[in-house]
């Protein structure tokens, strides 16, 4: 018997140095981890993790700690993102508002001092300052309409919606704005009914700011389309023209808080920057979105995804405005 717990004990030896040697090895690993982490967070690194081991519980808190690594890392850029996006908001803002304010602090001063002005010249001096405060008013308005949208203070209900109807009425109300210009309007709707589930007021401010852009940017190609489809995608609304289009580098930008291109700095090109930001927040509330494909001076494309819907409309698609005042 003597043997046997000879043998035994040996075994019981053997596996009482495995057991210290991989507690050692754990306790190692662990270091290690705690000394990677410890870096990262001094430096705000963001790099993955990365440990040789056959341990299994080591193996699931790594992935763990990796995933943290990589929400945090994310999250640093969008803060970078949107403290830059900020800064340029700050500088637009204050460029938009500091032209008509300027405009406006002169024309009052005109007013206030020169005490031989006609009462005509008088009056139409203070309908140039009224107008110059409403366009900073409007301003103002679309930035804490974007505010809102971007803190969910503003809930938006959901409706069928008969985008046939909807986009007859609407391609009506901008048709004489389109061939006031000399423009040519190719307009696609379809025969059969199309609904979406959607928001009327929201579809008006989306589908309206698009067809007002394309109008104002885009009448050098001489024509505005306006079209209507359904597919597997959801409900789709084109609105699209021949004019300047958007380079590669501004593309996505566009759908930013107060960005604007080179030419919007123009009087000519004037923009506040936040009809596509809205736009986009509105389409995305509808659980829609709202995309951009432009080749300059061939075609660019505004495209508005909606989901679709069956079924006659609810109340609030049955009474479409008619009269879009």
């Amino acid at each position: 018997m003597q043997p046997f717990f000879a043998a035994a004990l040996c075994l019981l030896l053997a596996a009482v140095l495995l057991l210290v040697r991989d507690v050692r090895a754990r306790k190692k690993q662990i270091v290690y981890i705690r000394a990677k982490l410890e870096e990262a967070n001094a430096a705000e690194g963001t790099v993955p993790l990365y440990l040789n081991t056959s341990d299994r519980e080591l193996q699931r808190l790594l992935v763990q700690i990796n995933r943290l690594i990589d929400g945090n890392r994310k999250a640093t850029a969008a803060y970078a993102r949107n403290e830059r996006s900020m800064r340029t908001m700050l500088t637009n803002m204050s460029h938009d508002l500091r032209t008509p304010l300027t405009v406006v602090l002169g024309l009052t001063e005109t007013i206030a001092k020169d005490e031989a002005m006609s009462g005509e010249e008088r009056s139409r001096l203070l309908h140039r300052v009224h107008a110059k405060a409403l366009e900073m008013t409007g301003l103002m308005d679309k930035f804490f309409d974007l505010a809102r949208l971007e803190s969910d203070d503003k809930p938006i209900p959901l409706a069928v919606i008969p985008m046939h109807v909807f986009c007859q009425n609407l391609i009506l109300f901008f048709y004489d704005a389109i061939t006031a210009k000399g423009l040519e309007a190719a307009i696609d709707l379809p025969d059969e009914p199309l609904y979406a589930l959607g928001n009327e007021e929201a579809l008006e401010r989306i589908c309206g700011n698009l067809l007002t852009n394309a109008i104002r940017y885009g009448s050098g190609g001489g024509v505005i389309g306006f079209a209507l489809r359904g597919g597997e995608s959801g409900v789709v609304v084109e609105v699209w023209d021949r004019g300047q289009g958007i380079a590669e580098p501004n593309r996505q930008r566009v759908f930013e808080r107060l960005y604007t291109l080179e030419d919007s700095r123009n009087p000519l090109y004037q923009g506040s920057g936040l009809g596509l930001a809205i736009s986009k927040r509105l389409a995305q509330k509808l659980g829609g979105d709202l995309d951009l494909r432009s080749v300059p001076y061939e075609k660019t494309v505004f495209t508005l995804t909606l989901k679709q819907a069956a079924g006659p409309p609810n109340r609030q698609g049955q009474n479409a405005k008619k009269d879009r005042r």
